[in-house]
């Protein structure tokens, strides 16, 4: 139990500061809010995360999904292959430009796609793959990048959980036909809401910018049919405080994240695995229970150590995946996306945690001992 005067730690803690403040009352005072000179900046900023890569700002990471994937030409007809372990809108994505999604199965250690699932779920409808990487743990590029271009395929990096994580010193977003990041509050840097679009293909990325503006570079001169998925100048100001904080506060979650798991030595308990050659960021620092997990998780929120669950339910199971597939007939067989659905839980490992809160989650962790 936590003492009568220990505030409960929590799992996550949206930064928001005097800098962010001010960026955006600068902004609002100078009348330019949308798709402005802090828009273009911001761009130009988060070039220099992904290898120099074109970068084409939006309003969400669900819109960098759904404009990278409309860009690169997939519709109906395409399937692209996705893990159903991950957030609803890696799937939702796919189904919004009309293109059908193919599960496929994860590593068991990292929990990102396996490449040897994915070239079992390759058939001659297969358009493009996509990635996740999951939890800022990038997902084995070299493999999956081998496997695409051998079958003349498009990479769609899922990076909204993965800002600054990288393979072999590459960065992720920087390997495939373009990647995508989420600047939501919970995210490891944000923009309060936004998203970002990397490419190496300076066609693509001018149809992504005619894309999210109505399909117009000039003013009622629209050249294709596109969206208003616009950021604003606010986003935008204050994604670029933030983006010039993330060095500090990634290096900050890798120390959290290598402190919990040399402390963490409960035997029903399992660590983070990373991959070698891998920098895992830890938007989540998720681990396995082995044992009842309901339990486990009642008694670290009783201790005051906050919890939760990325995800429960994989997308398969969803209703708008799961009702189609059963009418069709189709059940994915997903065994460590099952398991690891069951089994996984995410500690606090966000840059504001004092040394007193890392020692409280080791020792509510550690007192689960084989009591589960």
């Amino acid at each position: 139990m936590p003492s009568s005067n220990a505030q409960p730690i929590p799992a996550a803690r949206p930064v928001i500061g005097e800098e962010e403040i001010e960026a955006a009352v600068r902004v609002l005072r100078s009348g330019r809010v949308v798709q402005g000179p802090e828009v273009a900046a911001f761009e130009e900023g988060f070039s220099e995360l992904v290898a120099g890569r074109h970068c084409v700002a939006v309003n969400s990471g669900t819109s960098a999904l759904h404009l990278l994937l409309m860009a690169l030409g997939v519709g109906p007809g395409d399937e692209v292959i996705v893990p159903s372990f991950s957030f609803a809108a890696s799937a939702n994505s796919v189904r919004l430009v009309g293109a059908d999604v193919v599960f496929a199965d994860i590593d068991p250690d990292t929990y990102c796609l396996s490449p040897a699932a994915v070239e079992a779920a390759i058939t001659p409808r297969t358009a493009a793959i996509m990635p996740v990487h999951l939890y800022g743990h990038p997902a084995a590029m070299d493999q999956i990048m081998a496997i695409a271009d051998k079958h003349k395929l498009a990479v769609v990096e899922d990076a909204c959980q993965a800002h600054a994580a990288a393979l072999n010193g590459t960065p992720v977003g920087a390997f495939g036909s373009g990647g995508t990041f989420s600047f939501y509050p919970t995210k490891n840097m944000h923009s309060l809401e936004g998203g970002m679009i990397s490419t190496g293909d300076a066609q693509v990325a001018r149809t992504l910018r005619l894309l999210r503006n109505q399909g117009m570079e000039q003013r009622y001169a629209n050249e294709i049919v596109g969206a208003n998925m616009r950021m604003t100048d606010v986003s935008a100001a204050v994604g670029r405080v933030q983006l010039a904080k993330l060095p500090g506060w990634t290096e900050q979650r890798i120390a959290n994240a290598a402190y919990l798991s040399e402390h963490i030595t409960a035997s029903n308990v399992v660590t983070p695995v990373v991959a070698e050659g891998a920098r895992h960021i830890y938007h989540q620092y998720t681990v396995r229970v082995r044992g009842d997990r309901d339990a486990a998780m009642a008694k670290l929120t009783e201790a005051g150590i906050g919890n939760a669950v990325y995800y429960p339910t994989p997308i398969h199971r969803l209703k708008p995946y799961w009702e189609p597939d059963q009418k069709a007939g189709r059940d994915w067989d997903l065994p460590e996306t099952e398991r690891a659905a069951a089994e996984v839980v995410s500690l606090p490992v966000h840059p504001s945690l004092t040394e007193g809160d890392l020692e409280r989650i080791v020792t509510a962790v550690n007192a689960l001992g084989e009591n589960l």
